[in-house]
């Protein structure tokens, strides 16, 4: 067999360039399918990026029954992680406002614990019920509790100082 075998007339090319262009071609579609996949369309993003709480928290809503809107939320980190708050629909933060905020509950003042550690040393231990804190307001009090069985790594000090947080960003700040 010789190289005129591989040609139809003169001016045809050999048949082994047309599988090479058909490779070519499987292979630059394969690469726009991957950029399609990797890369995403500016139309399909949304307008305003995820906060980092809605990124990797998961909110669960925790309704006081036996109190009516005494409700509580539980930010749930991935590594296990829960931050509590005061819900929106809170009785403290519907009427006048949270005037102070009181970690001094139960046997010990739950601001003045210092955890230290890999393992956590010195975390309290509590039980879903266990009060963490109470929130007053001009009239009255409320005993924010736990809500989840878990240990108390830390308590925002902040609040102490600046209780007014509760009424502005209580989503962010926790209780």
């Amino acid at each position: 067999m010789d190289d005129s075998d591989n040609y139809n007339n003169k001016n045809d090319t050999p048949s082994a360039s047309f599988c090479v262009n058909s490779s070519e071609q499987e292979r630059s579609k394969e690469e726009q399918e991957l950029h399609e996949l990797v890369v995403p369309n500016l139309r399909d993003l949304p307008v305003t990026p995820p906060s980092a709480v809605e990124a990797n928290f998961v909110c669960y809503f925790a309704p006081d029954f036996m109190k009516p809107a005494h409700d509580q939320y539980i930010y749930r980190h991935a590594n296990g992680l829960c931050v509590i708050g005061l819900a929106p629909t809170h009785v403290a933060l519907k009427e006048k406002g949270v005037t102070a905020v009181d970690f001094n509950v139960g046997k010990s003042n739950r601001s003045e614990i210092k955890v230290t550690g890999k393992r956590k040393k010195n975390a309290q231990h509590f039980e879903a019920n266990t009060a963490l804190c109470k929130v007053c307001t001009s009239d009255a009090s409320y005993i924010v509790r736990c809500c989840v069985k878990g240990s108390l790594l830390e308590v925002n000090d902040r609040l102490i100082d600046q209780p007014g947080l509760l009424n502005s960003s209580f989503c962010i700040t926790g209780a």
